[in-house]
This record gives C-alpha cells, sequence and structure tokens, in this order.
C-alpha cells in the first residue's frame, strides 16, 4: 500500500459501512485509521471516501451521515482540507452508484434536480463515483526543476539488450529524453537512459508526473536501490544521514523522547532511524514556538527534531522541492509521525 500511496496523486479510501466493521477499521491501529494518515503524509491531499456495502444497511441515510460526521471530524486534523474530502455511497458488490446513479435505493441522496450536484460537508448529492473523479483537480508539476526519477523497482527485463537494467519509478521533477545522460544516487554511477517506456508503450520523452519504466546502462546492478534517485549530472540530489525537520505527531500512546526508534519511509523506500535530538516543540495550530530543548513531544503535538537514518538517504528541502522532501515515521506498524524536511546536516 504504501509503495503505491508513494506514486498517488490523489487516493479513494474504501470504507465498510456495516456496523461494527467500521467501527473495527475506524479505531486506533484500524487500517481504515492508518491507510488515510498514509495517504497524507506521503503528500496526497485529495480523498474520495467511499462508503461501500450500502446495499447491506439497505442504504441506510442515517448510517451514511453518521461514517461521514466521524470521517470528517478524524481527516481535518490529520492535514486534509475540507474542500479536498468528498463523500459517495457505493455498493461495490451490486455497482450502484459506481458509474450510474440508482434512484430507488438513494432517493435521499440523489433527491431533485434542484439539488443536484451542491455540495453540503463534503457530500456532492447526486453524484457517482466516477463523477467525483472527474471532478477531482490535476496537480502542478514541477517540471522547470532538474530530473529526479525514483526508483520503486528494479528488474532485468528481456529484449532490451545487454548490460541493460530496468528500473520502475515515478517522475518527481524535471524531465528526461532516450539517450541522456544521467547520474544515479547516492552511488554516483554514470547511466545512459536507453529507453523509456509508459504504461509498456515506448516514448522518447517523460516529464514530472509520469510513471515509467527506464532502461538503463553503465550501472553495476548491485549498486541498484530502492529508494536511489537517477538525476540531472549538472545538478544531483543532495544525500543525507543526518537531517532536521518539522513533525506533527499524531495519536501515539509513548510520547516521543530523545533516542526514540522508527521506520522512516519516504517515497518507495524505509530505513531504519532514531531520534536524537528534540529541538523545538510548537504550537501545533500556529506553528509558533512553545519550548525549545523540551524533554519529550506528547501525541498530537509538533516539533522540531534532529533524524539520524541508518543509510544515506537521497532528499530535498521541502522549501525546494516538496515531493521529495516529506517523510514519515511509523513504529510497530503504526504511523506516529509525518515531517517534512528543514535542513540537510550531513
Amino acid at each position: 500500500m504504501i509503495n503505491g500511496a508513494a506514486q498517488a496523486d490523489v487516493g479513494i479510501l474504501v470504507v465498510d459501512s456495516r456496523r461494527g466493521e467500521f467501527e473495527t477499521g475506524f479505531e486506533y491501529g484500524g487500517q481504515t485509521r492508518e491507510h488515510a494518515l498514509l495517504l497524507r503524509s506521503l503528500g496526497v491531499s485529495q480523498l474520495i471516501c467511499a462508503v461501500n456495502k450500502m446495499d447491506t444497511i439497505e442504504w441506510s441515510q442515517d448510517r451514511f451521515e453518521e461514517i461521514v460526521k466521524k470521517l470528517s471530524a478524524f481527516l481535518k486534523p490529520s492535514g486534509y482540507k475540507d474542500a479536498d474530502v468528498t463523500y459517495v455511497p457505493v455498493s461495490g458488490w451490486t455497482g450502484e452508484n459506481l458509474i450510474t446513479p440508482n434512484n430507488p435505493p438513494l432517493s435521499w441522496y440523489n433527491k431533485d434536480e434542484s439539488t443536484s450536484n451542491t455540495t453540503v460537508n463534503g457530500v456532492i448529492h447526486g453524484a457517482t463515483l466516477v463523477d467525483l473523479i472527474d471532478r477531482l483537480k490535476p496537480p502542478e508539476r514541477p517540471i522547470s526543476k532538474p530530473f529526479r526519477f525514483c526508483i520503486s523497482d528494479i528488474y532485468r527485463a528481456t529484449g532490451v539488450g545487454a548490460g541493460t537494467v530496468s528500473i520502475a519509478g515515478r517522475i518527481e521533477c524535471g524531465g528526461v529524453e532516450v539517450n541522456e545522460r544521467a547520474i544515479l544516487r547516492p552511488s554516483n554511477d554514470q547511466v545512459t537512459i536507453k529507453s523509456i517506456q509508459i504504461e509498456n508503450t515506448n516514448v522518447t520523452s517523460a516529464f514530472a508526473g509520469d510513471n515509467v519504466t527506464l532502461n538503463i546502462q553503465g550501472v553495476d546492478p548491485t549498486h541498484l536501490f530502492i529508494g536511489n534517485v537517477v538525476c540531472d549530472p549538472e545538478y544531483p540530489i543532495p544525500c543525507a544521514t543526518v537531517i532536521q525537520a518539522r513533525i506533527i505527531i499524531f495519536n501515539i500512546s509513548v510520547p516521543i523522547i530523545p533516542g526514540t526508534p522508527a521506520v522512516f519511509h519516504f517515497k518507495s523506500m524505509q530505513e531504519q532511524a532514531k531520534i536524537m535530538t528534540l529541538v523545538e516543540e510548537l504550537d501545533r495550530l500556529t506553528g509558533e514556538l512553545k519550548r525549545r530543548n523540551p524533554r519529550l513531544l506528547p501525541k498530537n503535538s509538533s516539533g522540531v527534531i534532529e533524524l539520524v537514518l541508518h543509510r544515506q538517504i537521497c532528499c530535498e528541502l521541502y522549501s525546494d522541492v516538496k515531493e521529495l522532501g516529506r517523510f514519515m515515521l511509523r513504529q510497530s506498524g503504526l504511523t506516529m509521525a509525518a515531517g517534512i524536511i528543514t535542513r540537510i546536516i550531513t
């Protein structure tokens, strides 16, 4: 799920409307809550909440509105804007309200022409799931910035020539053309882009936002790892083992203290890390300084930390490239914090 979310622009959060099932997924540590946090931490800001299996509860308006209310109360403090979240009742089993509306069970949702397509608390009455997908806003792409390609998969493809390695991933910035030279970070291997594929179709160029396969030559395959970055040799991406970051802490059970271990998730990679220093505690809403060198950072707080990584990673300051400057911290399978890189120390 994390690998897919790291390459996504928008998300569809499918929740089970059955009583007891929704509550199980929504409680602390539940999948609904975790998936929503993961999406936001990885930069997904637009979200469609598909309230599924409505046919099993007889398309209850009261139950749908109850779920919308609970989700809204959770998503807003998690970083989602009200205008970027919509809700739709559906049934994946019967197909109702996926592509076309079905009036008999959804008369309360479709209403009449005077209220159709009006938004109330994130609910666009009369809209199907496909309608909501069509309404999503395309994100702005940092095409003018130096080329950055994050590797999410590595394999040897057939029919691409000897000494060629195939790498799959997403272009985060800039663009690339066939036969261009590039550099692999952090190993600094010089590579040549022999061919580019988008959805198994050869293309001559690709740009920021494209999920592509690059067939490259000139690199020792043992130097390739998920999380490596292929980039413009004139403007190589920085690498770091110690970073300073601003984090927002979620509803954790144990406060963060100096020395707290965590798994650092960044794009498609994960790395062992340790929170070495608590620099500041900040007001979560205003960002104003509350105290310097706090002893701990409790749940639902915000702060500035210094983080030490077990191995070197390729990253950017959030202020320079948002797509390569955000991360999340997890522990025991739960998301504990989301952060942005504010300084590369070493």
